[in-house]
């Protein structure tokens, strides 16, 4: 790994509508070179219902090895892992956000959603490094 490279981490659904979207944005937002996917169906209802072990690891690896300072947590329209409507995924993501906050990394941690545009929207933790 280059020392001047920039990571953040995002945690995703695996839908692969969600994943462009997201990395572009965390990109452009946060000037970063590349984007580490941590993916699973219904990501955000899973750190909501406490399901985080192994998203955990891979998000605490992101963070030691690449030194990532960004995590969003992702939810989306039309998941089929969580088929929710939006306001419960946005109360996934924001206990996501909380979550991942509670294993104290020295990270920022925002909330995105993904409409049915396939825009991101940030929902939580707004701001910039």
């Amino acid at each position: 790994m280059n020392k001047k490279e920039k990571f953040v981490t995002a945690i995703n659904c695996i839908d692969g509508r969600v994943q462009l979207p997201v990395i572009e944005y965390m990109k452009r937002k946060f000037r970063a070179d590349f984007v580490d996917m941590i993916t699973a169906p219904g990501a955000d209802k899973m750190l909501a219902e406490g399901e985080d072990k192994t998203l955990r690891r891979k998000v605490t690896v992101s963070v030691e090895v690449h030194r990532s300072k960004v995590v969003a947590v992702v939810g989306h329209y039309d998941c089929a892992g969580a088929p929710e409507i939006k306001i419960e995924h946005l109360a996934h993501v924001a206990r996501g956000v909380r979550r991942v906050q509670s294993w104290k990394l020295d990270v920022q941690v925002i909330g995105l959603w993904v409409n049915r545009k396939w825009e991101v929207e940030e929902v939580s933790g707004k701001g910039s490094l």
